[in-house]
């Protein structure tokens, strides 16, 4: 999913800009090669972080370092190279503030959102920058030698606020389903922490209510690329998110959690899918 939107964020980036195809070819590979693996980096870091606490969550204690089918120290270099080789590639065949862009996932990952899980409930807030970060590694990408401009770009920033947003809700039903789960890890988890489920169905309604705005901003920021048949989408896909929600707080069920995750889980491809399609037609209809 880190790859696809880093992807998302190229082609939406790609069409206000004339690349021969060459160009067009080696910039695509290398935004996809070098998110990816910085992707599996960050992700094997993580997991030779929390490699005693995964042993204790039947969802997690299945993972090869819980296992210990591999060792820490094999988890720890694999991790690094791959850290290392998805930032080489960036820079080298795209440009630096796209690696700089993927660096920043990274550090906020690991250094940041990693730690912070077993001490805070907003650690879900500090996650949500790297998940929402990807597509401006593409964005960046794309732009080449103007890849420093393309970060000021309000394009890039409407497709970081949609992640952001649409992660939330998406963590919370996570969070609910597993709330047993992160209690054994000693993860501080909202859901963990609200016996009830009040304060965890008013943060998720409040953010599904935010994640319709978020997801048109695309419109607002990109009217050249995206327009109404986009916009459609997401407002209606968006109130159905939230009429979820609302369901959601009314049963506080792991079924009704588990709805709104499995909607969210179709929501953000879909949502993809209709975005880039739309401006491609633009594109080629131009």
């Amino acid at each position: 999913m880190v790859t696809i939107t880093s992807l998302v964020g190229f082609v939406l980036s790609i069409q206000g800009r004339g690349v021969s195809w060459s160009s067009l070819a080696i910039l695509a590979a290398a935004s996809a090669a070098g998110t990816a693996l910085s992707s599996m980096g960050a992700n094997t870091l993580n997991e030779w972080m929390e490699r005693d606490l995964d042993a204790l969550m039947p969802r997690t204690a299945h993972r090869p370092l819980p296992q210990r089918r591999i060792s820490p120290r094999v988890a720890l270099v694999a991790g690094l190279i791959e850290c290392v080789l998805g930032l080489v590639i960036l820079t080298v065949f795209a440009n630096v503030f796209a690696a700089a862009v993927s660096f920043a996932c990274m550090v906020t990952y690991v250094a940041m959102y990693t730690p912070m899980k077993t001490r805070s409930p907003v650690s879900v807030l500090i996650g949500a920058i790297p998940g929402a970060l990807p597509p401006l590694i593409g964005w960046a990408a794309a732009a080449g030698t103007q890849g420093q401009q393309s970060l000021l770009q309000a394009g890039g920033w409407s497709l970081f606020v949609l992640m952001f947003v649409w992660q939330i809700p998406h963590f919370m039903a996570i969070a609910w389903m597993y709330r047993a789960d992160y209690s054994l890890g000693g993860f501080r988890v909202l859901a963990a922490e609200d016996p009830s489920g009040i304060r965890t169905a008013r943060n998720m309604l409040a953010w599904s209510i935010l994640l319709i705005p978020a997801t048109l901003m695309p419109v607002w920021a990109m009217p050249d690329r995206v327009g109404w048949v986009y916009g459609g989408f997401a407002a209606c896909t968006g109130v159905g998110v939230v009429l979820l929600s609302l369901k959601f707080g009314k049963l506080r069920s792991r079924e009704a959690a588990r709805r709104v995750f499995f909607a969210s889980i179709a929501h953000l491809p879909l949502l993809l899918i209709v975005l880039v399609g739309e401006s491609l037609f633009h594109r080629l209809t131009r």
